[in-house]
């Protein structure tokens, strides 16, 4: 019921963020990213370019009237395209509001002369632009009249949020209604069909040059009409400023051929770009508005898939490659197709599932260690919970040291105990001595009785397993003193214990059925040690030790050499004490 019910808000989600406009932000970042890198990588050449003549600081410098008396330059741009061929011509420079022939007598004329041949030619159309306020400012009325109808249209650039220019349409009036736009005119003007908007697609053609303005002017004063055909035969021409900080615009690509360090864009290139667009493939259309939303649909369905964090970050990485894959097959191919959305609802379905199960092992490990943490020692439900004790029944081999604990006369003790004081006084003994061996590294197997076995350096391994329990061994004894002064104040008699440690390897696992059993460690290791807990009655040593131990604790330990001892069921072996019964008492320290 809660995975069926998360479910559905993974789907709910999902199709909140797939119709949220927060996430546009990274689907532009992406966009502009794939449109680097077809240009880079999957140019599309174009069989209808657009001829670019621009005017730089070089031209400024060259025609030295101010850009409002360029009337002159201007009419014999016209005249030169036209002798040239150009299939149509576009001036993306507005023109004056008023005549200047007051300022020098038949300026006007040379203009309206120029639109006039221009127009005769091919179809011409002029730019048109606002002011601040956003008002339409005016063209001198005979240059509207000499163009003619559909010869003006704005030269106006749809502008992003984030100030980059991606798109093209010609809902450019204050209240969303479509005007004329410059190329809008210069595509209709050569029969094609203007979409209500896209993308302009910066995949398609090569970065721009231009001709400067001078040099068409050269070649009209010069009469070279072969060089004017060379240049504009065939070809639509448009006419702007590429000057280095004017009417410039941020694009997400590189158009400028001529600049390899230009950071932004002329606008006469972007409006070349576009027209270039409508001229061939067109521009990038968005896909139907329901395929995003159902593809994070789809990604919302995730929740169900990868519980594992491995298997998650596995079907997320194939997620993301296959949304940008497609996405950028989709733009080669003249389609928009947003797949950020859809990149984030895989994140937060399958991160959401990764929570939910994270949360789930948690509160599993919280009920195991709850309800089986006083049944094996911390060690092993560490081990248990991590994964690193096979559940399986056998086990793998290890070297550990093994310590066995008795209570000496136990047996005589609690004949005068209810079975209930026996049980308290036991909990009560090993209350104190458990966290001793827990502290050391050390593993508590089993209680047996009033023993007790436990084993250092398994299942966790540790530097020195026999220092460990040899440590351990002796703050036990030491306890022991503590424990029999409270024995005291209460006129109880005090308690005597043995030790016997040993060390080798053995098979550490699981033992019994399959249905209960224990985790401990089996072998001859743990065979011996039980016996030399009971050699420490015979010895007189609280604690006794084989070779194999005191090799390895060297001379600092203070053993007592006790020679070659029978041992029941085994060959004899030297043993080792420490903390003599004859010299010290149960209650002095070790």
């Amino acid at each position: 019921m809660i995975r069926a019910a998360l479910l559905l808000l993974s789907l709910l989600s999902a199709a909140g963020l797939a119709l949220t406009p927060w996430l546009r932000p990274l689907d532009t970042a992406l966009l502009d990213a794939q449109f680097r890198i077809l240009r880079e990588h999957a140019l599309r050449p174009v069989g209808n370019d657009v001829v670019v003549v621009g005017f730089d600081e070089t031209s400024m410098s060259v025609l030295r009237e101010p850009l409002a008396l360029w009337h002159q330059h201007l009419g014999g741009f016209l005249e030169a395209a036209a002798q040239g061929g150009a299939t149509a011509i576009g001036v993306d420079v507005v023109l004056p509001d008023r005549s200047h022939d007051n300022i020098v007598p038949g300026l006007d004329r040379k203009l309206l002369t120029g639109i006039v041949t221009a127009r005769r030619a091919a179809p011409l159309v002029l730019a048109v632009t606002v002011d601040g306020a956003g008002a339409t400012r005016p063209i001198h009325p005979p240059f509207v009249t000499a163009a003619g109808d559909g010869g003006a249209g704005y030269a106006l650039l749809p502008i992003d949020r984030d100030g980059v220019v991606r798109r093209f349409h010609e809902r450019l009036d204050a209240d969303g209604r479509a005007v004329p736009t410059l190329v809008g005119q210069l595509a209709r003007s050569l029969g094609r069909a203007v979409p209500r908007e896209g993308l302009i697609d910066f995949a398609a053609g090569a970065p721009f040059d231009f001709v400067p303005l001078e040099r068409v002017l050269e070649w009209r004063d010069a009469g070279d009409v072969a060089s004017l055909q060379r240049a504009f035969g065939g070809r639509p021409v448009l006419l702007g400023s590429v000057l280095g900080f004017e009417d410039r615009h941020a694009t997400p690509v590189r158009l400028v051929g001529w600049d390899a360090q230009a950071v932004n864009t002329p606008g006469v290139l972007l409006h070349a770009q576009a027209l270039r667009n409508l001229l061939n493939d067109g521009l990038v259309r968005p896909v139907a508005r329901w395929l995003p939303l159902l593809l994070a649909l789809a990604a919302g369905m995730l929740w169900m898939g990868g519980p594992s964090t491995a298997a998650a970050v596995a079907l997320l990485v194939a997620v993301w490659t296959a949304c940008i894959a497609a996405s950028t097959i989709a733009l080669a191919r003249g389609f928009e197709l947003p797949v950020a959305r859809v990149m984030s609802v895989a994140l937060l379905a399958l991160g959401a599932r990764q929570i939910f199960e994270g949360a789930a092992r948690l509160r599993e490990r919280q009920r195991l260690r709850g309800a089986f943490g006083g049944y094996v020692s911390p060690v092993v439900m560490r081990q248990i919970l991590a994964g690193a004790i096979d559940p399986g029944l056998g086990g793998t081999r290890q070297f550990g040291c093994v310590l066995f604990s008795d209570i000496r006369g136990f047996t005589t003790r609690s004949e005068h105990m209810t079975p209930e004081q026996t049980i308290a006084f036991l909990n009560r003994y090993f209350e104190r001595i458990v966290p001793i061996i827990h502290d050391h590294g050390g593993t508590v197997i089993s209680f047996m009785g009033d023993g007790i076995m436990a084993v250092f350096g398994v299942p966790q391994p540790l530097r020195d397993p026999c220092a460990a329990a040899f440590d351990a061994s002796r703050a036990i004894l030491s306890h022991l003193r503590i424990l029999n002064a409270d024995f005291a104040r209460k006129g109880e008699a005090p308690l005597d214990i043995g030790i016997g440690l040993h060390a080798g390897e053995g098979l550490a696992g699981h033992v019994g059925a399959a249905m209960r059993h224990d985790y401990t460690l089996i072998g001859d290791v743990t065979n011996v040690a039980s016996r030399l807990e009971g050699v420490t009655k015979e010895v007189s040593y609280h604690l006794v030790c084989s070779r194999a131990v005191a090799d390895r604790l060297g001379d600092a330990a203070n053993l007592v050499p006790l020679g070659f001892h029978a041992i029941k069921g085994h060959t004899a072996l030297e043993i080792f004490g420490h903390n003599p019964v004859a010299r010290t008492s149960a209650t002095a320290p070790a």
